[in-house]
C-alpha cells in the first residue's frame, strides 16, 4: 500500500469508516436515505481507474463486484448504481448505491436531489450490522 495515502478531506467529512480491504478504504456515506458505500483505492495521486496498474484495476473490480453483490443481497434493491464521478472530489472513489423504485430520487441520480440525512446512532448501528457480512467477504479478497 502507499504509505503516504491520505483520504481527501471531503470524503473524510462526508463518510464513516468501515475499515479496509486489500486495496481500498471502505467508507459509508453519511446519508441514511440510501445504502451507500464507497471504495477508495489507497493509491497516492490517482484520479481515474485507468491510472491504476493492471493488478490494482483487477482488484478494484473484484472488490466492487463483491461489494455490489453483497449490498444487493442484504438490502434487496431494485438497482445498484456504481459510479466514479470525481467532479467535486478528484481522489478516485467508487460509489455503490442501492436504489429502489420510488426512492426520493428515482429514477434520477441521487446527487443534488435532497440534502443528506445523517445517520442517527441506532440507524447507523443497524446499517453497520447489516453490512458486516458483506464487509467480511470484501476483506477476504
Amino acid at each position: 500500500m502507499t504509505a503516504d495515502f491520505r483520504l481527501h478531506e471531503q470524503l473524510s467529512a462526508d463518510t464513516i469508516t468501515l475499515g479496509t480491504s486489500a486495496l481500498c478504504d471502505i467508507r459509508l456515506m453519511n446519508d441514511a436515505t440510501w445504502p451507500w458505500v464507497l471504495l477508495v483505492p489507497r493509491r497516492l495521486g490517482v484520479r481515474e481507474i485507468y491510472e491504476l496498474g493492471a493488478a490494482d484495476q483487477a482488484q478494484l473490480w473484484r472488490e466492487s463486484s463483491a461489494l455490489g453483490e453483497g449490498m444487493m443481497r442484504v438490502f434487496g434493491g431494485d438497482k445498484l448504481n456504481v459510479a466514479a464521478l470525481g467532479n467535486m472530489v478528484p481522489q478516485l472513489h467508487l460509489h455503490h448505491i442501492v436504489r429502489y423504485v420510488g426512492d426520493p430520487a428515482w429514477p434520477a441520480p441521487v446527487w443534488g436531489k435532497q440534502p443528506a440525512v445523517p445517520y442517527e446512532a441506532r440507524a447507523l448501528e443497524r446499517r453497520l450490522q447489516d453490512l458486516e457480512p458483506v464487509l467480511a467477504e470484501l476483506r477476504r479478497l
